[in-house]
Order: C-alpha cells, then sequence, then structure tokens
C-alpha cells in the first residue's frame, strides 16, 4: 500500500552505517601486531591506533603527572608499554593490576637505552574497568598452578595459562589444518551415546529420571492424587452416560440428541482416564520388575556421555572415506592422577580401505606436523615454557618432528624390558600385561631416545573392535609412546569381519543389541579400515612439559570438581 511504500525507503537510500564505519569507530589492534615475535611494529610508528587489555603492572611517575601502564591483551605474551598524563583521566583507577582500559594515542619510539621497542602515548581512555587491589586475586608475585586451580575463572590472566591457551589453540588449528590437507571430512559425532566404546562402564550415565521424580513428588504435594471413590465416582458416571446413549439408541432418538449424549460419554471417559493416570502415579524412581524402568527416562533407554567418538564416525569412514572427529569425551572415573580428568578432547581420525601400517604411517605424520606447526607459530610462548617449566621442550618438539619413529611389535618391547637391568620398575614386565607409563617413557626416553610406535598387543587387554590378528593371541592394535608423558596415540585395525566381531563382543561380555548398527556395517559392503585416538591435553602437557592435565584444559572436571 502507498502507506507502506512510503514509510519503507528504498534499498538504495537505506543508512549502511555497519558497512561504513565513521572514523570514530577505529578498529582495536591486537598487541601481538605491535609487539609480538616478528611484528612489523616500525611501519605503525607515528601512527593512531586503539588497544584494549588488562594492565600487569602500573605505576605513577613524575609525582603523579603520568603513569605507565603494562598492558596485555592476551594475544602474546608481551606487554605493550602505555604511557598516560594526568590530564587525559584520573591516573589512581588506571595503575591497578587487573584494571582493564581501552585506550587510543600514538605510536612512539622511546628514548635510547630502555627495553621497550615501541609505546603508545594515549590521549584518549575511552573505557576503564576498575580491580580493586585489595581483592584482585592474582598479584604481580608468581602463583602456583594449584592455586591457580581455584580461581579458574580468572586463571588465563596468567602468563602461564594465556600461553597455554595459545598453544591450545594454535594444536587445534593444526589439527584441522592437516586432516585437510590429506583429505579427512570432519564429522560431529554424537555426545549422548547409548553404546559403550571402551567396555569398561565407567560412563557418566544421563537420564532425566531423578528430576522428573523431583518434579513429580512437588506436584503431587500440591495437587494430591484423586481418591478411590473419586475414581469410583467417575467410573460411574462413565456407566450411567453410556446407558443413556444405550436407551436413546433403543428408542431411536433423533440423531443430534444420540450425538451430544455419545459426546458427553467420550468427555466423562477422558475424565476417567486422566484420574486414573494420575491415580497410578506414585512417587521416587520408576521401576519394573525390581529394577529401574529406562523405558520411561527421556531416550526410553540407558544413555551416557560419551568415552570416544569412534564407533560413530566409523559410520561415515564406511560411506565418505577419511574422517575425523575431534571433540569432548567423558570418563567416570574416580581417579586423582595427574593425567586423568573426567572431561577431555579427543581427535579420532578414521581411514576407509587401510590396515594397520596405514594407520600407524598417518598417526607418525599427525604428530610430526603437530610439533612443525608449534616451532613455526608459537616459539614465543614455547620459549616461556622452556624458561620457566622444562628446559627440554623445544628440544623435544625437534625430535619428534625430524626422527623416524621406531616400530617394534610388543613382544619386542617386553623383551627389551625384561632384559633391563639398570633399573627396577614398579610395574612388572611380562607378556600379557599393559605397559606402564614408566615402561612406555624408559622405550622413548632410553632405550631409543625417540618416539616408539608398540603394535601388536594381547587381544586380552584391548578393545572388542580391535583386528584379531591370525595368531588368535594378538590384535592389530598399535601405540605411538613420545617422551615425557608416554602414550600419546592409541589405535587399531578395526574388525570388519561379522562372525569375528561378534565372537570378540560377547566373549568381552558386552550385550550385542547396543552393537547391532555397528554390527550392520560388517554386513553391507564391509571394508578394512583403521584409525586412532589422540588425546588433545596429553599432546598439549607433551609439547609444553606442564606436568598436570588439569592446567592444560580450560575448565577441568575431575572427582569433586566441576567449577562454572
Amino acid at each position: 500500500m502507498a502507506g507502506d511504500d512510503a514509510a519503507t525507503p528504498p534499498t538504495a537510500e537505506m543508512p549502511s552505517a555497519s558497512l561504513n564505519p565513521s572514523p570514530e569507530r577505529r578498529r582495536r589492534e591486537c598487541i601481538a601486531s605491535i609487539v609480538g615475535r616478528g611484528a612489523v611494529s616500525d611501519e605503525l610508528i607515528g601512527k593512531r591506533i586503539r588497544v584494549g587489555g588488562w594492565v600487569k603492572t602500573g605505576r605513577e611517575q613524575g609525582k603523579g603527572a603520568f603513569a605507565f601502564l603494562e598492558l596485555n591483551d592476551g594475544s602474546c605474551l608481551s606487554n605493550l608499554q602505555v604511557i598516560v598524563n594526568a590530564s587525559v583521566f584520573p591516573l589512581a583507577q588506571l595503575v591497578h593490576t587487573g584494571t582493564s582500559v581501552l585506550v587510543e594515542g600514538e605510536l612512539k619510539k622511546p628514548p635510547e637505552g630502555v627495553k621497550q621497542r615501541v609505546e603508545l602515548h594515549a590521549d584518549r581512555v575511552l573505557e576503564d574497568g576498575p580491580a580493586d587491589p585489595s581483592s584482585y586475586p592474582i598479584p604481580k608475585t608468581r602463583l602456583t598452578l594449584e592455586f591457580l586451580r581455584d580461581i579458574v575463572h580468572l586463571r588465563p590472566r596468567t602468563n602461564t595459562i594465556s600461553a597455554i591457551a595459545r598453544i591450545r589453540d594454535e594444536l587445534a588449528y593444526a589439527t584441522h589444518t592437516f586432516f585437510r590437507e590429506n583429505g579427512f571430512r570432519y564429522v560431529h559425532t554424537p555426545i549422548i551415546t547409548t553404546s559403550d566404546c571402551e567396555g569398561a562402564g565407567e560412563m557418566f550415565q544421563v537420564t532425566t529420571l531423578f528430576s522428573d521424580a523431583e518434579k513429580l513428588e512437588k506436584d503431587l504435594k500440591n495437587n494430591p492424587s484423586p481418591s478411590e471413590s473419586e475414581i469410583e465416582d467417575a467410573k460411574l458416571l462413565v456407566k450411567k452416560n453410556g446407558e443413556d446413549v444405550a436407551h436413546l439408541k433403543s428408542l431411536k432418538a433423533r440423531k443430534e440428541e444420540i450425538s451430544a449424549s455419545v459426546l458427553k460419554l467420550n468427555k466423562a471417559k477422558e475424565s476417567l482416564a486422566k484420574l486414573e493416570e494420575r491415580f497410578n502415579l506414585k512417587p521416587g524412581i520408576p521401576q519394573k520388575d525390581g529394577k529401574i524402568d529406562y523405558s520411561r527416562d527421556f531416550f526410553g533407554r540407558q544413555a551416557f556421555l560419551t568415552v570416544s567418538g569412534q564407533l560413530q564416525v566409523e559410520t561415515h569412514a564406511c560411506a565418505v572415506g577419511n574422517v575425523y572427529t575431534f571433540g569432548p569425551t567423558f570418563r567416570a572415573e574416580h581417579s586423582h592422577t595427574s593425567r586423568h580428568l573426567a572431561e577431555f578432547w579427543m581427535i579420532e581420525p578414521e581411514i576407509a580401505f587401510a590396515d594397520l601400517e596405514d594407520d600407524m604411517y598417518y598417526a607418525e605424520e599427525y604428530v610430526k606436523f603437530l610439533c612443525r606447526w608449534l616451532l613455526d607459530h608459537c616459539i614465543e610462548d614455547m620459549e616461556f615454557m622452556v624458561k620457566n617449566y622444562d628446559k627440554s621442550a623445544i628440544d623435544r618438539l625437534k625430535l619428534v618432528s625430524s626422527e623416524p619413529f621406531k616400530r617394534i611389535s610388543y613382544t619386542e618391547a617386553v623383551e627389551l624390558l625384561c632384559s633391563v637391568t639398570d633399573k627396577k620398575f614398579e610395574n612388572k614386565v611380562e607378556w600379557g600385561v599393559d605397559l606402564a607409563s614408566e615402561h612406555e617413557r624408559y622405550l622413548t626416553e632410553v632405550i631409543f631416545k625417540r618416539p616408539v610406535i608398540v603394535y601388536n598387543y594381547p587381544k586380552e587387554i584391548k578393545a572388542f573392535y580391535m583386528r584379531l590378528n591370525d595368531d588368535k593371541k594378538t590384535v592389530a592394535a598399535m601405540d605411538v609412546l613420545v617422551p615425557k608423558v608416554g602414550e600419546l596415540i592409541g589405535g587399531s585395525q578395526r574388525e570388519e569381519r561379522y562372525d569375528a566381531l561378534v565372537e570378540r563382543i560377547t566373549s568381552a561380555g558386552l550385550p550385542l543389541e547396543p552393537y547391532h548398527w555397528y554390527l550392520v556395517l560388517r554386513k553391507f559392503g564391509t571394508v578394512k579400515h583403521c584409525g586412532f585416538g589422540l588425546g588433545f591435553e596429553r599432546m598439549i602437557m607433551f609439547a609444553t612439559g606442564i606436568d598436570n592435565i588439569r592446567d592444560v584444559i580450560p575448565f577441568p572436571r575431575y572427582p569433586g570438581r566441576a567449577d562454572l
């Protein structure tokens, strides 16, 4: 209509402020682009820029005439020195550690003889977020990683945790880059699952039975169930209305009268059904035959948080070729060691038309790629780790990225470890036992002094989906062992033979029904395929030298702790 046309301007006349920002809308520069390693700061000298960050240290100088602020925005380890005059902003509001500021000014070269390459002379303070120095929990002094776990919401402000965050980000980007360059497709596998990949049973259950029971208990308290007499009255009403319908039909009453009576009867029946349904509601967890009735649960069956996306991602490997998944996994294991978390991240590629040899090849190339990536893209943060946590961190990355991995069978590894005389292992070494971390590290750090791939493990200590070898004693499994952490990758060729897989599942004491769909993959166009899993946090521990896995994940979850 004419009125609508007048109210809506033509597209060509509409304002486009988001596409053509005013000169006042200046883009914030990352401090990494100014003072980070490789930054071209000289090109910015004399230019007006805008930066935002948090004050690491601040001090008033010249009897309160100006202040020096060491500003960090998390984009790199280095700080940018900012000078603010008292005439620009009240200095007392800016100098406390933890204060956030958004400032604008001119980048200048500092006087000769100072360590800074550039400094920002701020003539505008656009925003400030004060931090009370009496209660801010991150002082200038060094804090332990254990202490920082109690302030997980603020610990990214520290040099260590921010460096780990950047290293973690680079490793994630490198992961996607590697698999993209090698023709893999990224698949999102479910976090909620009804099958146990590892068969260990240490899974978090997903259920609404408890919350439903609480709601029902509250509901029954506020609106009690009907009494038996109310039920009887409702039944009598249904009976009476039924008799009325029959009587009208016997009299051959008008159609309208019969329909009205039938409608009345149906309403009485609906009312009775609702009353009986509510009468039968019982507080507590629903049970059947003395067991929890999971058919009343949200998914109609037991469901869990996944321990691995491997089984599900195999469905895509058997349809679209090489794929990988990268996501959170969960273990309800009551462990307080430095190597275990309840929630952690896994990278799990699956390779179609491939065997164990292919699996070892991709695993080695992937780990080498990650190490080279950190050396090329994250050296400043790695140098920080060398200085503060592990002097050998960079050398270890160089070693792993350049040396070919040693490959030995499990049997050979056991024989080598059994022949060791200069060290007494805490865990006994014999054929058939799973290698402990001390054994894995001895192989990599002492015997071979480089990464080792151990393959063909005893079937009793490996998962049901791993392909049984011809000797009927071992499976086509492999572990990639590296210095510092031991096992970094676990993988295998998958059992592609239907009958062999059925036998492996039943011998492991697992029910067949949850794995029906997995077995179907072996009935229709089965194919040899393999894959592996890399624990993302273990890779970060290996790279940085950080000893506790709780310090290399943004929000650690472990027994008794699930902060935020």
